[in-house]
């Protein structure tokens, strides 16, 4: 191999090799099971390398612009979804820096919200002490009843913001269509079996 077509094969082969999604804090290159951060002021997730990460890491620290989002995925006993007004299959409600409540619904055309009663809220958390364990503003309390569900989760706030995107990219029509309702049971099954249960309540 002459002196000149080993730097062109190097360069090749580095050109071909997929480029890695920058870090959206420092532009370090990401690790492909790397962690969240949540941007506060207009809550949009960002992709955290590892250095990045543990700067936020600590509780104190993530009181300020950035907030490190959680990647605990809990199954939620007790709650009944009724109580806290949710007039449709799926829902989210994140807990907001002043206590205020918001509620989520995933639609075609993203999520619509409002704000749910802090009585009813504080009424269901005293029956359902996870409740009192959201973090506000990285976390959620995701419930699905659809199609004869009955379950309830606490996860990070981007798999809602995952799940919104499962939705708008999938539903057709007025009542969904054939492909969205098997992406979002598939959505809930991942969640199932990360936590080892299968359970049909």
């Amino acid at each position: 191999m002459s002196a000149g077509a080993l730097p062109r094969l190097i360069r090749r082969t580095a050109a071909d090799r997929p480029r890695r999604r920058p870090c959206d804090l420092c532009g370090a290159p990401l690790a492909e099971d790397h962690r969240h951060l949540l941007d506060v002021r207009d809550r949009r997730p960002l992709c955290a390398c590892y250095a990045c990460s543990v700067l936020f890491q600590r509780e104190e620290a993530g009181e300020g612009h950035y907030r490190l989002v959680p990647e605990r995925r809990i199954p939620v006993r007790g709650l009944s979804p009724a109580r806290l007004g949710v007039p449709v299959g799926l829902a989210f409600f994140v807990e907001r820096a002043d206590g205020e409540v918001v509620a989520h619904y995933p639609s075609p055309a993203g999520a619509t919200q409002w704000t749910i009663d802090r009585n009813a809220w504080e009424s269901a958390a005293r029956d359902c002490p996870a409740l009192a364990e959201l973090r506000a503003e990285v976390e959620a309390l995701l419930v699905n009843t659809a199609r004869g569900r009955s379950e309830a989760w606490l996860v990070p706030i981007e798999d809602c913001y995952r799940l919104i995107s499962v939705v708008r990219r999938h539903w057709t029509g007025m009542f969904g269509g054939d492909r969205v309702w098997p992406e979002i049971e598939g959505f809930f099954e991942e969640l199932r079996r990360c936590h080892g249960t299968d359970t049909h309540r």
